[in-house]
């Protein structure tokens, strides 16, 4: 055992550590010697300069390869200035080789025959004239001056590098680029989230609770013989709170949370990300018990492929099999829970989804009818609401929203009342910031003649026709013909969330999505490009019905959706895809007769629609119901309300002990609904008072 200890290890000679330091020292003395020589003058400028004795300099003068002469009396020397015309007559060389002002440096003498010399050669015309230098090319002065361009060049060079090293400090330079990238949290109010601020998602919050348990209290289940969970998968669409819900983890576990991309792994260098997994998990065994979190984990965790010249890529799959070897290879991690997040688990390597690495996989959809309305409730806050606001409503009016875009929702409703000056955010704003969510923003200067206008009315109020008369299509909710984003005309609906669809159901929405073009053909006798969208939607749907869940008269109970092994290959044959083909063909025609045949029944009622579309440009679901009556049928959504409030038992027919139970129950809600109150003015009070400072400054 004494082998394992780091402190026994027997006497090595130790070998020298490099330090970049001695590169910096190095660079900085060999330009010191580089300019103490003379040397900066000439690489600063470009230009060369040779040797020559007295008599050739009188001899270059005489024949007139001179510009003009520069003495220097402290130095007892002279460089005279070769002319362009005559630069290769005493170097051998062009301009290229040697600069466009060329000097030749003479050792003089006396001063004052040189000086009657170049009198003599200027009354000649031999040179333009002469001067006076009185430096000293050694001095410390010119040196240090010659000095600032290179001391400039290598401190940028530091810096590159240190920026280049993750901006680590230290010794380490460029060596450092293996260091995990990590954001580290030491304690959980450093994030300020918790599990209050995450509204909905109620199962997936309950997974997560239980992982904070096993951190704060480990005892209460290893002593039953059972190990504590090493990792956890949170499984989602975009925007469903998966990194909400690890930040919360962070917030109430009160251990240290170490928070990184998956993206933070990759690096143009080689090896870089495997170094960073080893080094993040180093950390986390030094500081355990702790979380890593690794957000998008697809980026590194993606499938190895089995034939490695079919985009292989064998950095990623290093940095993949140094992270299967941390998780669960034959070094332990005790205390070390790892969190991940991804919407794109189809992608991920077996390896990694095994138990044991991530013994969890917790999903987070897209959340429900009364998840949408718990989470309005919690952006809704910072909100100045109005006092009639019907929140089910608005629950009701984003089926299919994740709590990324009720966020943006609200965000956008409160934008609107700004923009009309309103001092509170009514109904109205929401709807209007759903429908530029789901439309896009309204294009009123769009100019559109009579009869398009009457062609896109026609086409609306088809959709709108059908639907009503349809039992399992969606319920209206409006319609317009206002022109939004590409569209030219929109009808809003509210699709019921349903657990599983019919036959019936799918070709019901398949025949409202027919609609606008049964409508077009039928009133104007032409068709137009307008139905691109609804044509794509409804083939779709018809392919799937056929291709995936078997409901075809030629081919049922018949599945050919292969997830396993995606190729390139489709997983039927040619002939199998002809009969597909006419299978989808058949249905879609069928349900567009069937559109055909509704709006010739209600051909009178269609044109009302069609004439209050032109005069109105959007109607409600209540100016249908004046024209077609009420609707026979009634929708899911209100079905399982109905259903909700029989199955409430009356409270004055429960025993006493249950009726004392709700009583105190309604008071604990009542204290925090004020409790939070509270906060919210003393929250207001203390941003009025921030917004007086600022004025009155």
């Amino acid at each position: 055992m004494d082998n394992q200890n780091p402190n026994n290890k027997p006497n090595m000679p130790k070998m020298p550590k490099f330090n970049m330091n001695w590169l910096y020292v190095l660079a900085i003395a060999i330009a010191l010697i580089f300019f103490s020589t003379g040397g900066a003058e000439n690489v600063l400028s470009g230009n060369q300069g040779i040797q020559k004795d007295y008599t050739a300099f009188q001899t270059y003068i005489n024949k007139g390869y001179a510009t003009h002469v520069v003495v220097n009396k402290n130095e007892s020397s002279l460089k005279m200035y070769v002319s362009p015309d005559h630069i290769r007559e005493i170097f051998k060389q062009g301009t290229d080789q040697v600069g466009k002002n060329p000097y030749i440096t003479v050792e003089i003498g006396s001063i004052d025959n040189l000086e009657a010399f170049l009198n003599t050669a200027v009354q000649k015309k031999k040179i333009k004239g002469y001067s006076y230098e009185n430096k000293d090319e050694n001095g410390f002065k010119e040196i240090f001056i010659s000095l600032i361009p290179w001391i400039f060049i290598i401190g940028f060079w530091i810096f590159i590098m240190r920026r280049m090293s993750g901006g680590s400090g230290g010794g380490n330079g460029v060596f450092s680029v293996g260091k995990s990238k990590a954001k580290l949290y030491e304690k959980a109010g450093e994030l300020g989230i918790t599990f209050k601020d995450v509204a909905g998602q109620e199962g997936a919050k309950q997974e997560v609770q239980e992982i904070v348990e096993f951190l704060k209290n480990p005892k209460k289940y290893t002593e039953l013989g059972g190990k504590i969970p090493k990792g956890a998968l949170l499984v989602g669409p975009p925007g469903t709170g998966k990194t909400l819900l690890a930040k919360a983890v962070a917030g109430e576990a009160g251990v240290p949370f170490f928070s990184m991309s998956g993206s933070d792994f990759v690096e143009m260098f080689v090896g870089v990300g495997a170094s960073r997994v080893r080094d993040v998990f180093r950390q986390a065994k030094e500081k355990a018990p702790c979380i890593i979190f690794i957000d998008e984990i697809d980026a590194v965790g993606r499938a190895r492929s089995k034939n490695p010249s079919m985009g292989g890529n064998d950095e990623r799959e290093n940095t993949l099999n140094a992270l299967l070897t941390e998780m669960d290879g034959f070094g332990t991690n005790s205390g070390v829970i790892v969190l991940a997040a991804t919407n794109r688990v189809d992608m991920l390597d077996k390896a990694l989804l095994r138990a044991g690495r991530f013994d969890r996989q917790i999903h987070v959809d897209l959340p429900d009818l009364p998840e949408r309305k718990a989470i309005f409730q919690v952006h809704l806050r910072p909100l100045k609401l109005d006092k009639n606001l019907d929140i089910d409503l608005l629950a009701r009016q984003t089926p299919g929203f994740s709590g990324a875009d009720i966020a943006n929702v609200c965000n956008e409703a409160a934008l609107i009342a700004a923009r009309h000056d309103k001092t509170v955010v009514g109904k109205q704003d929401f709807l209007d910031a759903v429908d530029r969510i789901i439309g896009g923003l309204e294009k009123k200067t769009k100019i559109l003649t009579a009869e398009e206008k009457r062609t896109i009315a026609l086409h609306e109020a088809g959709h709108a026709t059908i639907s009503w008369f349809c039992e399992h299509a969606n319920p209206l909710v409006k319609v317009s013909i206002v022109p939004r984003g590409q569209a030219l005309g929109a009808a809003w609906y509210l699709p019921e969330e349903r657990p599983i669809t019919t036959k019936e159901q799918m070709l019901d929405e398949m025949c409202s999505l027919l609609g606008g073009r049964a409508a077009e053909e039928l009133f104007t006798g032409h068709i137009s490009t307008g139905a691109i969208n609804d044509l794509e939607r409804a083939t779709k749907s018809a392919f799937g019905m056929i291709a995936y869940a078997g409901m075809s008269d030629k081919l049922p109970n018949v599945c050919y959706y292969n997830n396993e092994d995606p190729g390139f290959q489709k997983p039927y044959s040619e002939t199998t895809a002809k009969t597909i083909d006419e299978e989808v063909l058949k249905m879609v025609n069928g349900e567009y007769a069937r559109a055909k045949q509704i709006l010739s029944e209600h051909k009178e009622g269609h044109n009302r629609l069609a004439q209050l579309l032109i005069q109105r440009e959007v109607i409600m679901a209540e100016d249908v119901e004046e024209i077609f009556g009420k609707r026979p049928w009634v929708s899911r959504t209100q079905e399982l309300m109905d259903l909700e409030d029989k199955s409430q038992l009356q409270l004055e027919n429960m025993p006493e002990s249950v009726k004392q139970a709700q009583a105190e129950h309604e008071a604990a809600k009542k204290n925090n609904d004020s409790e939070a109150d509270d906060n919210n003015d003393m929250t207001g009070d203390a941003d009025a008072n921030q917004a007086n400072n600022r004025a009155e400054e």
